[in-house]
């Protein structure tokens, strides 16, 4: 199995694909672990800042074809960032989307409000961010509001692709559409 996490920053995706690690097992690939490790090591120009589409453009060829290879040797793959195209599942045969589940993150304005010091609070539960002075109010609601509509809308048009939308407490809600055997609520997530 397959579970693509995406969606704006800041609503837990790579928390979700560390847990789903540490829970069932499943490695998983942080594409922004991918992004920095190419740019570090001088295989590309563009750099942390460069726009998303060209960053999406050049790392998606190369995360589409390690979910490939893992398909085809039966293998479980978590692949967890925002770098994953509106039109992802147009890259796939039926029969590789049988093994693919995909999840878009996305919080309500109304939960960015309420919760907003504990989305700052846990902005860092997993992986150390060195600049995060963008993550304003506004600017959350806003990522949520645009970067994430135009998935939603383009895969909903798609029944193959598997698409579940998880808002909120976004670890269990997975776990429940996964129907996991063992559904344990994370100790990090925000009701």
């Amino acid at each position: 199995m397959i579970i693509l996490i995406t969606g704006a920053s800041h609503t837990g995706k790579t928390a979700l694909a560390q847990r789903l690690l540490e829970e069932y097992k499943y490695p998983y690939l942080s594409i922004d672990h991918l992004k920095m490790g190419l740019i570090r090591s001088g295989n590309t120009e563009l750099s942390p800042l460069s726009d998303d589409t060209a960053l999406t453009a050049y790392l998606w060829p190369i995360v589409r074809e390690i979910i490939k290879t893992a398909i085809e040797n039966n293998q479980n793959l978590i692949v967890e960032g925002c770098y994953i195209p509106f039109d992802w599942s147009s890259d796939f045969k039926q029969k590789c989307l049988r093994h693919i589940k995909y999840y878009c993150l996305v919080m309500s304005e109304g939960y960015i409000r309420k919760h907003f010091s504990d989305i700052k609070k846990y902005g860092n539960i997993i992986e150390k961010r060195v600049d995060d002075e963008w993550c304003a109010l506004e600017n959350v609601i806003e990522d949520n509001r645009l970067g994430v509509r135009p998935r939603w809308q383009i895969q909903q048009r798609r029944a193959e692709a598997n698409v579940d939308h998880v808002v909120g407490n976004i670890c269990t809600a997975v776990l429940k559409c996964y129907h996991f055997r063992r559904v344990r609520k994370p100790t990090n997530v925000i009701e």
